[in-house]
């Protein structure tokens, strides 16, 4: 089958391909060549890409396309996210796509008050976006229709795997009809998003555009090796004072904590504009930030995993990866918010000792090598704190312990050795000839009391 080269071949109506040229998309990607055709035509489809491949549209055109136009007041369609900040990102997607349209479509979700959304899907709601909570939370108190639905749209599959949401997933299953389309999109496809699409797609299609947790070809990585925090701080500073290179960046920690020390470190040093956002800024807090760095008021966003995935900002020139994170699929995704849409980016990751590890599992999973580089000279290094030390050494015990239940730890291994070295060698001459209940009169002439 020859490749499709432009969207007037998947015969879209006018509106839409009025849409997609205002939004600067020319050719289709490959997702989007092989997933769009399928889906008009009523096939169920598992679609498995990487961040940046044009995922989103390659099921939002079509959804779009068979909704085609507003009808009634009750939802016909649903697309379920793990996130809040990918469900507003989602609707606000699908808007643009849709501008030519007279088509409702609503973000709903939770941590905010329910009264407002279930005023709006009162008023008339075509295409829902929401994550699973807030669904099942406004079905079970009787203000979300769910009967005229014929579309359910699984986004980010394997992150809903993640944040444990197989228990509502099963529940949102068993009340909308039985009698329609199931879509599923992923960047990987783990035993658990398996397990997931076995239970609720009957003969679907899988679509694997790149090999699992493969990293976007426009992305440089880079990796450094640094000995501590301190260090790492040093780091950032001599990388945003280039201000002409690094002009919109994303730098991720591993922790709330982490996020919310970076960010006022970039603060003092005067080398944002910059913001932080994490599970425990209100849903506003995180909207708002991200609203300004997509549209460049905001140089530096800090932030934990919570946006790895599924926010699509354009020109995001470099990611930094402050503190390697504990989900290895989660480097991807990291990475995958700069070369987005066939754009060059970079992403430089900082590695202490205690990080390697999960260096190393990383590349396994994306096989390929991250290339090392040196510190720059300018880059002060700092001498690591005692505590940290402890730290870093505890984090090493407990690696080798993971992969080798034998290990008891360096400290055990340094008892032992000590206890060796005391006991006499085989053969060796006794250190005195007292025998062992003779005793030894201490210094000063004391002695052992006897009754």
């Amino acid at each position: 089958m020859p490749a499709i080269t432009s969207f007037e071949e998947f015969n879209l109506n006018k509106q839409l391909l009025q849409a997609v040229a205002d939004l600067g998309f020319e050719h289709p990607t490959e997702i989007q060549q092989k997933s769009i055709p399928l889906i008009l035509g009523g096939q169920e489809v598992i679609g498995i890409a990487q961040t940046g491949t044009g995922k989103t549209a390659a099921y939002m055109l079509p959804l779009l396309m068979k909704v085609k136009y507003a009808q009634g007041t009750e939802p016909r369609a649903v697309i379920l996210a793990p996130t809040k900040e990918l469900t507003v990102q989602l609707a606000d997607h699908a808007k643009l796509l849709a501008k030519y349209t007279d088509l409702r479509i609503l973000p709903i979700y939770g941590g905010t008050g329910p009264k407002i959304q279930i005023e709006a899907i009162e008023q008339g709601v075509d295409i829902l976006v929401t994550t699973p909570g807030r669904f099942m939370e406004l079905y079970l108190r009787g203000n979300l229709p769910v009967k005229h639905i014929k579309t359910l749209v699984l986004d980010e599959a394997d992150r809903m795997m993640d944040m444990g949401f197989m228990h509502q997933l099963r529940k949102i299953f068993e009340v909308i009809s039985h009698k329609r389309q199931n879509l599923l999109f992923s960047a990987t496809f783990s035993e658990r998003v398996e397990r997931l699409s076995a239970e609720f797609l009957e003969f679907p299609i899988k679509i694997e555009v790149t090999p699992q947790a493969t990293p976007a070809v426009q992305v440089a990585q880079e990796m450094y090796r640094v000995p501590n925090h301190k260090t790492k701080l040093n780091f950032i500073e001599h990388l945003l004072l280039k201000k002409d290179e690094l002009t919109r960046v994303m730098i991720f920690t591993r922790s709330k904590d982490s996020a919310n020390d970076l960010f006022r470190f970039i603060a003092d040093t005067h080398l944002g504009p910059a913001r932080a956002i994490h599970s425990n800024k209100d849903q506003n807090t995180r909207i708002n930030a991200m609203n300004e760095f997509r549209e460049g008021k905001l140089r530096v966003l800090v932030s934990t995993d919570v946006t790895a995935r599924g926010i699509d900002v354009a020109n995001v020139s470099h990611v930094i990866n402050f503190d390697v994170p504990a989900l290895y699929e989660d480097y991807v995704h990291r990475i995958g918010r700069t070369g987005r849409a066939f754009q060059e980016g970079k992403a430089i990751t900082l590695v202490t000792e205690a990080e390697e590890y999960h260096i190393e599992k990383i590349e396994k999973l994306i096989r390929a090598k991250i290339p090392v580089l040196e510190l720059p000279a300018d880059v002060k290094v700092e001498k690591t704190p005692y505590q940290e030390q402890q730290s870093i050494a505890r984090t090493l015990d407990d690696q080798r312990k993971k992969d080798d239940p034998a290990f008891k730890g360096a400290f055990h291994e340094k008892k032992e050795a000590l206890k060796k070295a005391s006991r006499p060698k085989t053969g060796s001459k006794p250190r005195t000839g007292k025998s062992k209940n003779e005793e030894t009169p201490k210094k000063g002439g004391y002695k052992k009391r006897t009754r």
